[in-house]
């Protein structure tokens, strides 16, 4: 794949963008006063996206896991998760290789496409009982895994395995962020299953994209 700044060609690994676990405005921040995204530019410069993004049940090659939905997640954390691949945060090659093409314009644009067409509300409490783990974690992703402040991201519907592949790279510290490493470092591997299982079982969920239709599609 070029890395052309036009186009977002994404691999198997995940926009992530997407979108499991991490917060908060670590690696490029997200200035209040930024210029906001253009997600009609954003549908363009993304439509590569489709092809691991939206296919349902689609996966990374190794290790293997889901391709993280990133339908209705939220648009100030997108554009951190970006800039945390930009500068190595997190460690996938291809993603960090994207991400080093991308303007912050083409960042924002993204991240409006992604977040805006249907965005996922916060129903205010969650189902089922939580994991004991799970009381630091309500603070920022709430009861129902619908992230509290843009800059957090929304879990609910997330698929498990993405968030157990997250939360071990976290853990392990792969993937680089101030709040999620210490809080994933005191997590066993049964916390971890047990975290992903229910956040993954939470409404209203995030979905796979589909392609833009109609006259305007590129």
């Amino acid at each position: 794949m070029g890395l052309i700044r036009r186009t977002f060609s994404v691999a198997v690994a995940g926009l992530a963008l997407v979108i499991a676990c991490g917060g908060g405005r670590a690696g490029t921040a997200l200035a209040d006063d930024a210029p906001a995204g253009d997600a009609a530019r954003g549908a363009r410069l993304g439509y590569t996206c489709f092809g691991c993004h939206g296919i349902p049940d689609y996966r990374n090659a190794y290790p293997t896991y889901h391709v993280p939905k990133i339908g209705g997640q939220h648009y100030g954390y997108l554009v951190a998760a970006l800039g945390e691949y930009r500068i190595g945060a997190r460690a996938h090659p291809t993603m960090k290789g994207q991400a080093a093409s991308l303007t912050e314009q083409d960042a924002r644009d993204l991240a409006a496409y992604f977040s805006t067409a249907k965005p996922v509300a916060s129903s205010g409490k969650g189902s089922g009982t939580p994991p004991a783990a799970a009381q630091t974690c309500v603070a920022c992703h709430g009861a129902d895994g619908v992230g509290l402040t843009p800059d957090y991201p929304t879990l609910a519907g997330q698929h498990a395995d993405y968030i157990e592949q997250a939360l071990r790279a976290y853990r392990k510290g792969s993937r680089q962020n101030a709040l999620m490493n210490p809080m994933a470092a005191a997590l066993k591997d049964e916390d971890i299953r047990a975290l992903a299982e229910y956040f993954a079982q939470q409404s209203p969920p995030l979905w796979v994209p589909r392609p833009p239709r109609g006259p305007g599609a590129p």
